[in-house]
């Protein structure tokens, strides 16, 4: 296994993975940046994983000695607006939300402008809330929508919160305002 990684790694065999803030990677010296928190008291990162047939491997400040960390963390994002997700309009929040289910990399949307700008289009919204409560979980809704379709998104959004029964590991309860293809606030549900 260790020759197969090390036969893949590169600065192009990267994408961005969120993690929560407690991950045992932001101890340990993974190459990562703070999404929500500071770097000393993170809530929530992105880290930078090469998918094996077997788990994730990520990226660690140590291999700054065989890469440009640099370089390859801006690969990583390239690589995520490189990947193609089946986002399909939600019948249940009358059209103004989406969702990208179960893809590997569908929860790391939220970190693409070109991706979110797509939703943007597709929903017709210029404002929109994301859930990405759990790992490979993606669901957008347009900000303008009818109060009972927010009261659908947010039961939604945290049902998938609470539900670990597909194994896909959590990220974050919090919701994201995006805005132009990009994070503008985080709402607390608190």
């Amino acid at each position: 296994m260790k020759k197969t990684i090390e036969a893949n790694q590169s600065e192009n065999a990267y994408l961005p993975i969120i993690k929560p803030g407690d991950w045992v990677g932001v101890k340990h010296g993974a190459v990562r940046q703070t999404l929500i928190g500071t770097p000393e008291n993170p809530m929530l990162v992105t880290a930078f994983g090469m998918e094996t047939p077997d788990s994730f491997v990520f990226l660690m400040m140590r291999e700054k000695e065989k890469l440009n960390l640099g370089k390859t963390v801006e690969n990583a994002f390239d690589n995520l607006d490189a990947l193609t997700f089946d986002v399909r309009l939600l019948p249940s929040l009358d059209n103004q939300g989406v969702s990208a289910n179960a893809e590997s990399f569908s929860s790391e949307m939220i970190l693409s402008k070109k991706h979110m700008n797509a939703i943007h289009k597709l929903i017709g919204s210029q404002s929109l809330y994301v859930s990405i409560p759990r790992r490979s979980v993606f669901l957008a809704v347009s900000a303008e929508a009818s109060e009972d379709v927010l009261n659908k998104f947010i039961y939604v959004h945290l049902t998938n919160w609470q539900d670990d029964s597909f194994g896909n590991p959590p990220i974050t309860d919090k919701l994201f305002v995006v805005e132009e293809g990009e994070i503008a606030s985080i709402v607390s549900l608190d």
